[in-house]
């Protein structure tokens, strides 16, 4: 018997230094990759020295770090929003507009852009809030459609309307302006998805996760105990919006322009897709599910546009010519076959995997 106990804590030292190595070596494997030449057929448009790739895998990077946003959200608070991608449009409009306008230095335009952010997630959430379940989904995409027409209709001729709004770079130091300088947007991305995760993570240890995390599974209970679940659900609402807005800035230095689009409800619905994928409760499952989405989402429009899926009969052609439709079927196989997504499937096979270790060297 204590021969056995032995192993088990050897083999949980064992698993404590690889949770603990594998996210370090990760780091500094993605760190090194613009300084590399690795290529990926079929899933990377060329090797990851060329900004092509690099743009493209900065751009899932900012995605993983909008879906722990969303995490906050819908994982922690146990909150359906579909109105989310209203604080991340605001970041990259807000920022694109100060920069317009007034012209001060980047530092300076995205500390005031912050703020206005965490001012618009405070006064949205505080009426959000006042209902819960489907009430508070359809508040929240409300507002959000709001955002939209705004964006759209340019009624202040700020955002450009359907044609969206360039970046003005003059404020913008050189080292984030132009292809050759992707490699930095890149380190940029990848710094940005690293203190989101701390800062997500931060938030949901805190005693307002915590209570957050009991309000979700029994709000009578938090009441009864003395604490308001609004207070807190306005708390995670309010870091998880700001998290947003400020993923959003850097979004519109590595894109170079904003487009009504991130505004959409769509997009929040994607968000959705990207934390469901990866598995919902899940902070390292937000992320593969992202990455995954947005890879995918980015391949599949071109194999959409091959002269391979062109040559196919109509029948086959159409679906595959659709890549919401692909990623709408996968959705579907993994709520239907994986539905605790990535991160739950993992856990599941590893706890089984455990299991069968101890069942054979218990006999």
């Amino acid at each position: 018997m204590t021969q056995v106990q032995s192993q088990e804590q050897v083999t949980t030292r064992s698993a404590s230094k690889v949770g603990l190595l594998a996210p370090i070596v990760l780091i500094v494997v993605l760190a090194l990759l613009p300084l590399l030449n690795v290529s990926v057929p079929g899933l990377l448009p060329g090797p990851t020295y060329t900004p092509g790739t690099l743009q493209l895998l900065a751009l899932a990077m900012l995605m993983a770090s909008l879906a722990l946003s969303y995490h906050l959200l819908l994982g922690v608070a146990g909150l359906l929003s579909f109105g989310h991608a209203l604080y991340f449009g605001a970041g990259v409009y807000g920022l694109g507009v100060v920069l317009e306008q007034w012209e001060i230095p980047l530092a300076p335009a995205m500390l005031v852009v912050f703020v206005g952010c965490v001012l618009l997630a405070t006064a949205l959430g505080a009426v959000s809030l006042r209902v819960t379940g489907i009430p508070f989904a359809m508040v929240t995409l409300a507002f959000a459609q709001a955002g939209s027409v705004l964006a759209r209709r340019d009624p202040g001729a700020l955002t450009g309307g359907e044609e969206g709004l360039s970046l003005n770079t003059g404020p913008v130091p050189d080292f984030l302006v132009s292809v050759s300088n992707t490699r930095n947007l890149y380190w940029l991305a990848l710094v940005t998805v690293i203190v989101t995760y701390l800062v997500v993570r931060w938030v949901q240890s805190s005693r307002a996760g915590h209570v957050a995390e009991a309000t979700r599974e029994n709000e009578l209970r938090v009441r009864v105990l003395g604490m308001s679940p609004y207070r807190v659900k306005l708390v995670i609402f309010v870091a998880a919006g700001s998290i947003a807005g400020a993923v959003g800035m850097v979004y519109l230095l590595l894109q170079s322009s904003a487009v009504p689009t991130v505004v959409s409800a769509d997009f929040t619905i994607s968000l959705l897709l990207m934390v469901v994928l990866g598995g919902v409760g899940s902070r390292w499952g937000a992320v593969a599910g992202a990455v995954i989405y947005t890879l995918l989402n980015q391949r599949l429009s071109t194999l959409a546009s091959s002269d391979f899926v062109q040559g196919l009969p109509e029948i086959v052609q159409l679906p595959l010519s659709e890549p919401l439709f692909i990623l709408g079927t996968l959705f579907v196989l993994v709520v239907l076959f994986l539905p605790g997504g990535i991160a739950g499937t993992t856990a599941a096979l590893r706890t089984r995997y455990l299991n069968g270790r101890k069942t054979s060297e218990g006999e």
